[in-house]
């Protein structure tokens, strides 16, 4: 079997396009540094350490040093090829994530909002890699730690699949990783592939609200807990859980909680 070098810049990491026309087959090879293969589009295959997997867009396959593997296409296939020495990773980042999580090479079929996710990280490295600046190489460590964290995460739960109570729960998931980003249900119908409508009605039926409302009752409970638990600012406690301005989230707060924010601070301070 065949080792093919792969040389990395001096930060260890090198985000590349794979092109394969149609019918091409790449033989059987290793290398000796990790690499997370995203397929963009197109319809082959994969021969990783003996199994057969399809290569089709966002399915992804993250593959070890000295991993047997082979590609095949049955029309053109365009992949982005991540390629990195783990080692450059921090200590305790690098034994957990490939000591335990990754220690062998895996096929992933990535949910819709992973997919989005991974989509969006690949786009930044592109672009870091393309700018060169002198932040770089830091900014290019840490997406590709955020890629290994998402990637990580979603091994942990249960077996993905389509139906709508799934795709509620994957939704509620979402919001409550994210509810500090200005969320609407057309982005995450945009991260899903499906329309907003759809997004609304499947949640709603899981769980009696729409997204939009599930949204503001996360952002709300966490900035509850803020006023109570420390003594931060209202402004900053605002900030944090992803209103804009401060006139919004207090008339939010008021329509949920009943009083403003300042007034339930202070309605459950505990007496000197």
């Amino acid at each position: 079997m065949e080792l093919r070098i792969i040389e990395l810049p001096d930060n260890g990491i090198l985000l590349y396009e794979s092109k394969h026309s149609d019918g091409n087959v790449v033989k059987e090879h290793s290398h000796q540094i990790h690499q997370i293969l995203y397929v963009l589009d197109g319809i082959g295959g994969l021969q990783l350490d003996g199994q057969r997997y399809e290569l089709t867009a966002d399915r992804l396959a993250l593959i070890v040093p000295h991993s047997r593997h082979s590609i095949y296409c049955e029309e053109k296939l365009t992949m982005l090829v991540l390629a990195f020495n783990a080692q450059m990773l921090e200590g305790a980042v690098h034994n957990e994530l490939f000591g335990k999580r990754f220690a062998a090479s895996a096929m992933l079929q990535p949910n819709p909002l992973l997919a989005a996710e991974v989509r969006q990280l690949l786009r930044k490295m592109m672009f870091e890699q393309a700018a060169a600046d002198p932040l770089y190489a830091w900014a290019q460590r840490i997406f590709l730690q955020e890629i290994l964290l998402q990637l990580s995460r979603s091994r942990q739960g249960a077996a993905i699949t389509d139906s709508n109570a799934m795709r509620a729960e994957r939704i509620r998931k979402y919001i409550e990783q994210h509810y500090f980003e200005p969320l609407t249900a057309g982005d995450i119908a945009g991260r899903m592939g499906i329309s907003a409508r759809y997004v609304n009605n499947i949640f709603k039926e899981s769980y009696g609200v729409t997204p939009t409302q599930y949204l503001m009752e996360v952002r709300i409970g966490v900035a509850k807990s803020l006023l109570l638990e420390t003594d931060k600012d209202i402004v900053t406690v605002c900030f944090e859980v992803g209103f804009e301005n401060v006139p919004t989230f207090y008339r939010a707060f008021r329509n949920m909680v009943k009083l403003s924010p300042m007034k339930f601070r202070k309605q459950h301070e505990a007496p000197v």
